[in-house]
């Protein structure tokens, strides 16, 4: 049985015995968004493709090729409630879509509000997988075997899909680039969701040796999730945090990261007034009140 495409639907394509999946087809709905899957065949809009995840690589891992597919149990955003540094319990968390700000629009903010004020909010921009040729033959190949009504073009037999990683890739670090200088200047934060394997991909390709860990009061950060597999259903599961700023993310593209003119200026004003006298000590010390040591 071909298993090429592990979610359609949101449903995992292993629960062939239990599942309805004529009419899963024909209900086209989206768990995570609670609405008809919106992603559609060109050449008939009536129609959605409903492809969540495919299995791909040697070991047939899924890989997540629709961003909404990372809504699941809305964990995206409560992995990043720490974030709201000045939430104060009582107020109210909201998120909203579709922010935009000089740079582009971030997918999802998540809001720490009080009486409708907004008290607090972190971006957070989702990253899945882009496709190279089409999923639509597997697609069609998996209902077959389940026994779906799902006819295939003759001219889209022989066509099959692979994983654009490169583009992808670089694409996400240059829009974090434009994005993260105005969350910076704000004091926010700016998360970006991706899947493991587009995270490691991106270490292995681009310049990541300086990211290394996490700090809460860095501006921009990376959650990466792997899906995985619990009873019959594939869930997401958070394994790794990193966080830099935007001279972080500018070195990772290898570009020479622009720094304010006017925070240049206070940076060299500050060096040139510290010595040993303005360290910050438990116990300050007096120069005035030690006598100079006798030398023997």
């Amino acid at each position: 049985m071909n298993k090429a495409v592990t979610e359609l639907f949101t449903v995992n394509t292993e629960q062939t015995y239990n599942v309805n999946w004529g009419e899963v087809v024909t209900k086209q709905q989206c768990t995570y968004l609670e609405r008809k899957c919106l992603k559609i065949r060109k050449s008939q809009p009536e129609v959605s493709i409903g492809s969540c995840s495919v299995s791909y690589g040697k070991d047939n891992s899924p890989i997540i090729i629709c961003p909404h597919r990372l809504l699941e149990r809305n964990k995206i955003f409560t992995d990043c409630l720490h974030l709201l540094t000045l939430h104060e319990p009582g107020n109210d968390f909201h998120v909203v879509s579709e922010l935009t700000i000089p740079g582009g629009n971030v997918d999802y903010v998540l809001i720490s509000a009080r009486k409708n004020r907004v008290m607090d909010f972190v971006g957070i921009e989702l990253q899945t997988m882009d496709t190279t040729g089409t999923v639509w033959p597997d697609r069609q190949r998996f209902l077959q075997s389940v026994r779906v009504d799902a006819p295939l073009e003759e001219q889209l037999e022989k066509k099959s899909y692979g994983m654009n990683w490169k583009m992808t890739a670089k694409t996400t670090l240059v829009q974090m680039h434009h994005k993260i200088e105005t969350f910076e200047i704000l004091n926010k934060h700016l998360v970006l969701v991706l899947q493991d394997q587009l995270l490691e991909y991106m270490q292995r390709m681009f310049s990541f040796g300086h990211i290394k860990g996490v700090r809460t009061g860095d501006p921009m950060h990376f959650h990466s999730y792997n899906v995985k597999q619990i009873d019959r259903f594939l869930q997401l599961e958070l394994t790794q945090r990193l966080s830099t700023d935007s001279a972080g993310v500018a070195t990772c593209l290898g570009l020479q990261a622009e720094s304010s003119v006017e925070l240049q200026d206070i940076i060299t004003q500050l060096e040139e007034k510290m010595t040993e006298t303005t360290l910050l000590s438990v116990f300050p010390l007096n120069t005035e009140q030690i006598a100079p040591t006798e030398e023997i």
